[in-house]
């Protein structure tokens, strides 16, 4: 069996972080947790995902973002095979637009 994110440990964090009321709550949360280059690469793949639904390619998205094509590859596999978890979240977005 691989790895899985499904922990307890991982749970808890989702739950503090459901616990964010705003923004400016978000940015000191995250930025006690995470270290600057692990929220940057989060939001770069976020911005890739956004990016590849609206149907930019490859070379638009890695010029505008500055990910690697390796990285644009992963998060296009995640759009294609994954969890939907992209596709929901940024349908939300757009609804609350």
């Amino acid at each position: 069996m691989g790895k899985t994110i499904r922990t307890d440990t991982v749970r808890e964090l989702f739950e503090a972080i459901l616990t964010l009321e705003n923004i400016d709550e978000c940015f000191d949360f995250f930025e006690d947790v995470c270290t600057v280059n692990e929220v940057t690469s989060i939001a770069q793949r976020f911005a890739v995902a956004k990016m590849l639904k609206e149907n930019k390619t490859y070379i638009e998205v890695a010029n505008k973002t500055g990910a690697s094509t390796a990285t644009i590859s992963r998060v296009n596999r995640s759009l294609n095979y994954g969890n939907d978890g992209y596709d929901m979240v940024l349908a939300r977005m757009n609804k609350n637009k």
